[in-house]
């Protein structure tokens, strides 16, 4: 949501800027913000409430960007709440600075200091954190419904057609994805982590053995898909027993299972870690066709360890409904399994329980997902699994073994069937 609500955030600068008393619109929007921080301009400042202190009325925001700025209000401040989507004030609401909370994106007009760390606030628009979670939500259950996960296998740039294959636990199955030129296509950058900083992409950018997640509507026998959406990324996959762990720099340090070296795994606020059961629990969900979590908080939404869910507020959008049946409950859309009927394995790892960073413990196994970044000895995390010896074995045992390996190789253009470097909006 951060990516279209910056879109959203420059729009509003014209409407907002360029209003009068009597609302009409009177000026054009303000010059580009500078490089080094697109969310700071000259007039506005864009960003996540951080910190709120009610006595001096005042804000600490941080930008998609990493940086603080303190937003001064006062009486005069004009505040507005808008939903998700909005692209004017045509709709929106006013709201007072009570209302305003930690975690909601805010986004600050008037004159920014010289040295862009503070912003008199002559008007706050506000979209909340509830309602951007419930957007959210509605999305990942759409790509889920609609979509599809795999490796790219084969590309005809002469026809536009993508050949990815997707695996379940009954096995792979082809499909072919012809692109079109009204086909949105975006791609991971290199180190970064999140699905809506994924930036435009052509054809031509295409690799084999990258992973892509479309979104469409299969044919009627399954082999075909016509997208809509598209998204791709190169990814690098590793399985590793951790060594070390630094909850205070968010960085984990792990023996790689197949080069024996050492690597270190940075886990960012972005980054989603999922706890795999134990063999005897992954026996009896398999068994009831659960993939591990069901019922649970939607994948990715749980609080951190200790962290309160946040108090709901007047016309708050509401939660996703209990009973696990919002976007990471999973199993349910057509576009997420193959023909066969089998389980997917992206439905199964984006089921399991979310953990914090502090869950994790020296000596256990895990198996973690990165773009492909610039320094092959730090890894950038996008999904990481902690107790990850029942996966492993799981899929060592449906691998043809050769030359006494006892574990399949993840990172072999993630062929053991891991898929889960493009997560979900």
């Amino acid at each position: 949501m951060k990516a279209p609500f910056l879109a959203i955030a420059l729009v509003l600068v014209a409407v907002i800027a360029g209003s009068n008393a009597n609302g009409q619109t009177t000026t054009t929007l303000p010059a580009s913000p500078p490089a080094s921080d697109p969310s700071i301009s000259p007039n506005r400042a864009l960003g996540e409430v951080k910190v709120i202190d009610a006595a001096a009325k005042q804000l600490i925001i941080k930008t998609d960007a990493g940086s603080l700025v303190t937003v001064v209000l006062s009486d005069s401040t004009a505040y507005m709440r808008i939903a998700p989507g909005e692209t004017t004030l045509a709709n929106a609401t006013k709201t007072t600075f009570a209302e305003v909370a930690e975690g909601d994106r805010v986004l600050a007009m008037g004159k920014v200091s010289d040295d862009r760390k503070l912003v008199p606030a002559r008007t706050l628009v506000v979209m909340t954190k509830a309602d951007i979670a419930k957007k959210q939500e509605l999305e990942r259950a759409e790509w889920k419904r609609r979509g599809v996960l795999g490796i790219i296998t084969a590309l005809k740039p002469e026809t536009k057609e993508i050949t990815i294959s997707s695996r379940t636990i009954a096995g792979a199955q082809s499909l072919i994805i012809p692109v079109s030129d009204k086909v949105e296509m975006r791609r991971y950058a290199p180190d970064s982590i999140k699905f809506a900083d994924a930036r435009p992409a052509g054809f031509e950018e295409l690799k084999v053995g990258d992973q892509l997640r479309a979104m469409g509507e299969r044919n009627t026998d399954g082999s075909a898909f016509t997208a809509e959406k598209v998204v791709t990324g190169s990814f690098k996959t590793v399985a590793g027993v951790i060594t070390a762990v630094d909850v205070a720099t968010g960085e984990v340090k792990i023996n790689d299972l197949q080069t024996k070296q050492s690597l270190t795994i940075v886990v960012k606020q972005d980054a989603v870690l999922r706890k795999f059961p134990a063999a005897n629990e992954m026996g009896s969900m398999m068994m009831m066709g659960r993939g591990p979590g069901a019922g649970g908080p939607p994948a990715g939404q749980t609080p951190a360890s200790g962290q309160a869910a946040s108090k709901p507020r007047p016309n708050d959008a509401q939660g996703t409904p209990a009973g696990g049946q919002g976007p990471g409950a999973g199993g349910q859309g057509s576009g997420t399994r193959t023909g066969g009927g089998g389980m997917n394995l992206q439905d199964m790892l984006e089921r399991l329980p979310t953990i914090s960073i502090a869950d994790i413990k020296v000596g256990d196994t895990i198996i973690v997902s990165s773009t492909k970044g610039a320094d092959p000895s730090r890894l950038t995390a996008i999904s990481f699994i902690s107790g990850a010896d029942t996966l492993l074995n799981l899929l060592a045992a449906r691998q043809p073994q050769t030359g006494g390996q006892t574990a399949p190789n993840p990172a072999a253009g993630l062929g053991s069937g891991i898929q889960f470097g493009i997560g979900l909006p």
